[in-house]
């Protein structure tokens, strides 16, 4: 099976062995299988048990070789002499200094054949890099950071509690470490939502008594709606609760625990030194249990890596250098997204409560408590503010409606009599009277006396109210045949009979005629 090699690998796998070096790192340097480096080592410790083939060279001294080369052996040892160990041998110290640079593989090819003339292929560089360890991990950098700057904040498995009907519930521990000091808070919770997030980190603010600037959380779903090591979405209420303390919530690098390795190891410290083989009755318990060991515990050893008290450290440099607490806790409020649908309103709580029009059939953040309802839109900006309704009960703010949806009698009398004023003075006047004499009613006489603007022009309508008035008729019918009847819309007065507002006795007409024919 050896034969199958390539003359050069064959004799360079032979070399590297006698140079010490394994079949892994054979087979890694020749970019061949381990199986064929075994195989053609197995060959030649075979073919070292037999006796030389062929004579010696006549008048020559007898070899004192008892495993002189066959024909084949000699011409690979012959054409081992011009290949070295690796052509790139000579310019070691280069591609060290390179790789102290940073440059990966290829760059540094590029580079030995530009500047040394390298004359070899690219696989040289790298099968010679690759046998110095250079791609081997660099060690991490242990970050330290100023008193008050970060916290470190994590979850993990608490001890099983029984809840109020006696049933043993799985719960979690809360852990947080000041990374300047150590200082820790742990807190059990049953539940790893975003509510149980802002409570516990609320609660370690509080034992802490002040804000750090910065904290430092992974890619849970309870605070990291999309991770993203560049720009994370952060949860709405996440967001809110940053503002309302100053702080600023960083997500970790995804699937990378390392940078947050000091609550990490907060973590296993607590469930190892606090919690491991001891049993409690309930969350109540559990949470008095870790009170305890970490004032009494935690707060009292010298820690490892800093060799320091951390009681101490924390009460002397990291307390001063936290940001002092708010004067009340963070409101709380439930949060949801809620669909606006087709009447305007958005259900919460059984409860319905208007948005704007333009929201009709979108998503809308909700956010509630006791007293009030706030409309957010996808970019979080309040939209509407709603007092808290009864369930059944319907909350529609006037701007939510939209123009062509409000009829112009919802709008009240007083949008109408605005609108009638542009008709004319006596419009204005016949419009003051009706609502005087009709009151409620005449929302619908002033609405049907502004629909004729539609079929009469303005200064007509005008004439036509200013008969009307001076003839007390506030009925809509009356300004309307008088418009139908010139003639009568001329008129500057009018009496009412029993018979019919516009008719008038024949007396009247005779006289009205006799006094034109004198004046004539």
């Amino acid at each position: 099976m050896a034969n199958q090699l390539g003359m050069d690998k064959a004799l360079a796998i032979k070399n590297l062995r006698t140079l010490g070096m394994s079949e892994r790192a054979i087979a890694r340097s020749l970019g061949v299988s381990r199986n064929a480096v075994r195989r053609h080592l197995e060959g030649i410790s075979s073919n070292d048990t037999k006796a030389p083939t062929g004579s010696a060279p006549t008048g020559s001294e007898p070899s004192n070789d008892a495993t002189a080369p066959t024909g084949s052996e000699a011409m690979l040892q012959a054409a081992s002499k011009p290949l070295s160990a690796s052509q790139c041998e000579p310019l070691r110290e280069v591609i060290l200094a390179k790789l102290e640079q940073g440059l990966d593989h290829r760059r540094i090819f590029q580079d030995l054949v530009e500047e040394h003339g390298f004359k070899s292929k690219y696989w040289s560089v790298n099968r010679f890099i690759k046998s110095l360890g250079s791609d081997s991990e660099l060690p991490f950098r242990r970050m330290e950071v100023e008193p008050g700057w970060e916290l470190q904040v994590d979850f993990g498995a608490g001890r099983p509690c029984k809840d109020h009907t006696g049933v043993l519930r799985k719960t979690y521990i809360f852990r947080a470490i000041l990374s300047h000091s150590r200082k820790g808070y742990t807190e059990a919770v049953t539940r790893l939502t975003t509510e149980c997030f802002i409570r516990s980190l609320e609660n370690a603010f509080w034992r802490l008594g002040g804000v750090p600037k910065t904290v430092v959380f992974d890619n849970a779903k309870c605070a990291v709606i999309k991770a993203d090591w560049y720009d994370p979405e952060l949860h709405p209420k996440i967001i809110d609760f940053c503002k309302y303390y100053n702080f600023t919530l960083l997500p970790t690098r995804p699937a990378t625990p390392r940078h947050k390795g000091k609550v990490e190891r907060g973590v296993d410290y607590a469930q190892e030194n606090a919690l491991k083989g001891r049993t409690f009755e309930g969350i109540a318990d559990q949470n008095a249990h870790l009170e305890h060991w970490e004032k009494t515990v935690a707060d009292t050893r010298i820690h490892g890596t800093t060799k320091e008290h951390v009681g101490k450290a924390f009460e002397s440099r990291e307390k001063p250098a936290l940001a002092p607490l708010p004067s009340t806790r963070f409101p709380f409020f439930e949060e949801g997204k809620r669909k606006v649908s087709r009447d305007g309103h958005v259900s919460v709580g059984r409860a319905f409560y208007s948005a704007p029009p333009e929201y009709l059939g979108c998503e809308v953040w909700v956010r509630w408590n006791s007293q009030t309802v706030r409309l957010l839109n996808p970019r979080m900006e309040s939209i509407a503010v709603h007092c808290t309704q009864l369930p059944g009960r319907f909350s529609t703010l006037g701007e939510h409606i939209h123009n062509e949806k409000i009829h112009t009698i919802e709008r009240g009398i007083e949008y109408l009599l605005r609108k009638v004023r542009f008709i004319g003075p006596h419009a204005t006047r016949w419009a003051e009277t009706t609502i005087e004499d009709r009151g409620v009613a005449a929302a619908r006489t002033l609405q049907g006396l502004l629909s004729l603007v539609k079929k009469y022009k303005t200064d007509k309508i005008d004439r036509a109210c200013d008969t009307a008035w001076r003839s007390k008729a506030s009925s809509y019918r009356v300004v309307k045949r008088l418009l139908e009847n010139d003639s009568a819309a001329q008129q500057q007065t009018m009496d009412f009979v029993d018979d019919h507002p516009i008719i008038r006795p024949v007396a009247e007409y005779s006289d009205f005629i006799r006094r034109s024919i004198q004046g004539g």
